[in-house]
């Protein structure tokens, strides 16, 4: 069992930056992959980032390529995501998310527990 705490949402400007945390309690965090997923108002839910278990193998959504960075922290239990050159169409609720898996896997189905959420919102 895997609970999870997302920090560090908030209002920005375009082209600002955020720094979201997601803290990790359960004995299984440092063997999991780890994501990041993202719902805006009347979407789906969507893919946005993974970590595999050991932080040296990633994976983006062409949308956030090159302008967010995931990492994690097993000593700290702490998967991270940095969001820079945020975009007005980046304001969703943001939502942490753990791998039934050690490796990447972009499929939510993959995904056996999940935070409540924290909201990033991009005014232009």
């Amino acid at each position: 069992q895997v609970q999870l705490v997302e920090s560090g949402g908030g209002l920005v400007q375009a082209g600002g930056s955020l720094r979201l945390s997601c803290a990790a309690s359960g004995r299984t965090f440092s063997s999991s992959a780890m994501g990041w997923f993202r719902q805006a108002p009347g979407k789906e839910r969507e893919f946005v980032t993974v970590i595999n278990w050991s932080g040296d193998n990633t994976r983006y959504a062409d949308s956030v390529k090159g302008r967010f960075t995931i990492s994690r922290d097993n000593a700290k239990n702490t998967v991270y995501l940095q969001m820079n050159s945020l975009k007005p169409e980046d304001t969703a609720v943001y939502y942490c998310a753990a791998s039934i898996r050690s490796y990447v896997s972009t499929w939510s189905r993959d995904f056996g527990f999940w935070g409540q959420g924290t909201q990033v919102t991009v005014s232009s």
